[in-house]
């Protein structure tokens, strides 16, 4: 109806301008949206758009005379319903918190899903080193997926070195359960193109680039995917204990799993959201202001939730350390071990998601710090790993 319209149209206009990034302790102003808007029609739920008010993407469609490129599914009854509640419900355990039915491995390699893109944007500036983009794959509510697993994709064609068919590649899943879209239906996720440049030529050699990434960065709407899991249980949230604090260190696009839980805890109206009495820390390493990834929706959710959600950015070819060199995640950590100790020690879970070269630097770090407040970091990391609160997911 009219109200409906009217809602719809101001959610499809919202813009949001002069976007601030915190850097270390000052702030930066950023000149553009992290993500690309350019086609709020074409993708209603884009990432900067909050609403208090869930629709199904048929829904608006409807409501604004708006048609996009791949139709989503009519939503079920019981998400129609949670939509008009203002509430996301449908797809709990009972209760919330209770892991013993996590999706885990629905699809394998030899009985893969096909799954649908639904849209593909990139969402990195200019001066970006590299290419990421975020992908919405709709899954029609038959993969289900939990906050912190990933998704196999099977790239088409075979592996020149065999001759076999392209083994799977894993990807964090990057939306909360319930998709970008709210429906239950569609799962998104974070890559970057991987490409290899010839030192000697200077030229870009496609013989070497990643060809599932690649695959994924050049999709178009309604490109099948091959897809298995969803896999994992090591960066589950704890929410058991919705007191608890969370440390997430990310590099590059392994900002992923925490974008599936910011947007559970601090987007969307969920069981879990309401009851999350913790911080969550969020510490994002990436090369420049225009690499960041999804400043818009962090920095909303500071606004919304000042008190438990709190961002820290390492941009290592614009800020210094302490030291005058380059700002790297493990600086960015170190700046406040003290208190990261402090919280570790009161049960706060860390994670870490990003390429696997990330950890050295940390661990080192951690450890020195450990050994000048005369701790023993080996047994009080075993100590961590025991009680669960030490999730490692790294590529």
């Amino acid at each position: 109806g009219p109200v409906w319209a009217c809602r719809a149209r101001r959610m499809l206009t919202t813009l949001v301008l002069g976007a601030v990034a915190f850097s270390g302790g000052s702030r930066v102003g950023l000149s553009r949206s992290r993500v690309a808007m350019s086609s709020r029609s074409e993708e209603p739920w884009n990432s900067d758009i909050i609403a208090k008010t869930t629709m199904s993407k048929m829904d608006l469609e409807s409501a604004t005379g708006t048609k996009s490129a791949a139709v989503a599914a009519p939503a079920a009854p019981k998400a129609a319903a949670a939509s008009s509640s203002g509430k996301q419900d449908f797809l709990e355990a009972n209760p919330y918190w209770d892991v013993t039915n996590i999706p885990l491995n629905t699809y394998k390699n030899k009985t893969p899903f096909t799954g649908k893109v639904i849209s593909c944007k990139r969402m990195v500036g200019p001066a970006a080193t590299g290419e990421t983009c975020h992908i919405v794959i709709g899954h029609e509510g038959k993969m289900p997926y939990w906050e912190g697993q990933s998704f196999g994709v099977i790239p088409p064609g075979t592996n020149p070195k065999n001759g076999k068919p392209n083994s799977v590649r894993l990807y964090s899943i990057a939306s909360s359960r319930y998709g970008d879209d709210m429906t239950g239906k569609t799962g998104s996720l974070c890559v970057r193109r991987a490409t290899y440049t010839d030192p000697e030529t200077g030229k870009d050699d496609d013989s070497k680039k990643g060809v599932c990434s690649n695959f994924l960065c050049d999709a178009k709407p309604g490109l099948a995917v091959t897809m298995t899991g969803p896999s994992g249980k090591v960066m589950l949230i704890p929410e058991q204990t919705p007191t608890a604090d969370l440390i997430m260190v990310a590099t590059g696009t392994g900002i992923a799993p925490y974008r599936a839980f910011i947007r559970r805890l601090f987007v969307e109206k969920t069981p879990a959201g309401e009851a999350y009495k913790g911080q969550a820390w969020l510490f994002l390493g990436v090369a420049n202001t225009d690499s960041l990834l999804y400043d818009d929706e962090w920095q909303a959710s500071l606004k919304t939730h000042p008190k438990n959600f709190r961002l820290d950015y390492a941009l290592s070819r614009e800020q210094n350390n302490k030291a005058g060199g380059k700002m790297y995640i493990q600086d960015k950590v170190e700046e406040y071990a003290e208190e990261i100790f402090a919280k570790l020690d009161g049960g706060a879970h860390m994670y870490f998601c990003g390429l696997k070269g990330m950890m050295p630097g940390i661990t080192e770090m951690l450890e020195r710090v450990a050994t000048s407040k005369g701790i023993n970091w080996a047994e009080t990391l075993e100590e961590l790993k025991k009680k669960g609160q030490w999730h490692v997911e790294v590529y």
